[in-house]
């Protein structure tokens, strides 16, 4: 191959690397700048990892859903295969969402306006027999949220006291991006768009 061909694939290569790139960031951004806000109220899981810097693992109350709260489980099914399942929240008095109700795959009926769905992911195994102690822990991409150097530990241990919730940005066909980090009525921390 020729030092110009060679050069010409390069930079073909380049271009398309960042064109993807590009795509990523936008798509998320889209998301933040668009999307409908959603309070949820945060539960503490751990501190944060050295390797990867300071963050907060972040659980919510749609971390864990009921299976008495899925409307769609098929007769004698007793347990899940990987796939979605949209979880339909509802905005409190106390100001933050929480789940109304959820279904496998996809939700049948539209929004209300004071409702909005997330749409999350479990995997195979989880048991789907209804129970009053059975849950269901969807993944929904909204577990993590990086802070400042030196902020991690003293944030979580914050949340163990007080309510903390996160602000998101939810589109309409459920996909949630982190938009703040609040301590209460105080914003702490606040994603950019880029």
């Amino acid at each position: 191959m020729s030092g110009k061909r060679l050069i010409a694939a390069a930079l073909a290569v380049a271009i398309l690397q960042i064109g993807f790139l590009s795509w990523i960031i936008a798509g998320r951004a889209a998301i933040l700048r668009n999307g409908q806000e959603v309070l949820l109220k945060v539960e503490p899981v751990d501190p944060r990892d050295l390797l990867r810097g300071d963050y907060v693992v972040l659980g919510y109350e749609i971390s864990n859903i009921p299976v008495k709260l899925i409307a769609n489980i098929p007769e004698g099914k007793q347990s899940s295969d990987e796939q979605s399942l949209v979880v339909r929240v509802k905005k409190g008095i106390d100001g933050y969402w929480h789940p109304e109700t959820a279904w496998l795959d996809a939700a049948p009926v539209p929004t209300g306006t004071d409702e909005v769905d997330i749409v999350g992911r479990i995997g195979p195994g989880w048991d789907l027999r209804e129970s009053a102690t059975t849950t269901v822990s969807p993944y929904y991409g909204i577990e993590r949220f990086y802070l400042p150097e030196g902020e991690g530990q003293a944030i979580q241990n914050d949340m163990r006291v007080r309510p903390f919730g996160v602000k998101m940005a939810v589109t309409k066909n459920g996909k949630a991006q982190i938009k703040a980090l609040m301590d209460g009525d105080t914003m702490l921390f606040e994603e950019p768009l880029y």
